[in-house]
């Protein structure tokens, strides 16, 4: 049995500042719940049917989802990705999924990313991702 607390945390592989926001740019929807609604809220220091108003909208007929703008790279993103930066730009006000992403000590998108610099031997290339969900048949 291991110790929890002499363990060592997982080895991450991947590193977000030199991603271009793929995760923020290639799901069309970021769902939110009750609790992220009540956080955005919070940081904006704006009520919940204020947040849920300006930052969300509804998703086919029931689930809530953040809005997403215009995006040079990625065509749309999130609507707090930083363009510049390519960071969130409500860090601390953002929501749980994005707060787990990517769950695990790989981030697919990120491998991807630095496969094709490394075979096209060129730091800045951009392989483009998307993604699109069908019900099996």
């Amino acid at each position: 049995m291991t110790n929890k607390l002499t363990e060592t945390a997982p080895r991450i592989f991947y590193d977000c500042t030199k991603c271009p926001a793929f995760c923020c740019g290639i799901y069309e929807r970021v769902s939110v719940t009750k609790r992220d609604l009540n956080r955005l809220a919070r940081y904006f220091s704006v009520t919940v049917e204020v947040a849920t108003r300006r930052y969300t909208k509804l998703w086919g007929k029931s689930e809530r989802v953040l809005r997403r703008t215009p995006d040079p790279l990625l065509g749309e993103a999130c609507r707090f990705l930083d363009r510049q930066t390519r960071g969130c730009s409500i860090y601390h006000g953002r929501p749980n999924v994005c707060r787990e992403y990517p769950a695990r000590p790989r981030c697919a998108y990120y491998d991807v990313l630095q496969f094709e610099r490394t075979q096209q031997d060129d730091p800045d290339v951009l392989p483009l991702f998307q993604i699109t969900f069908r019900k099996a048949e």
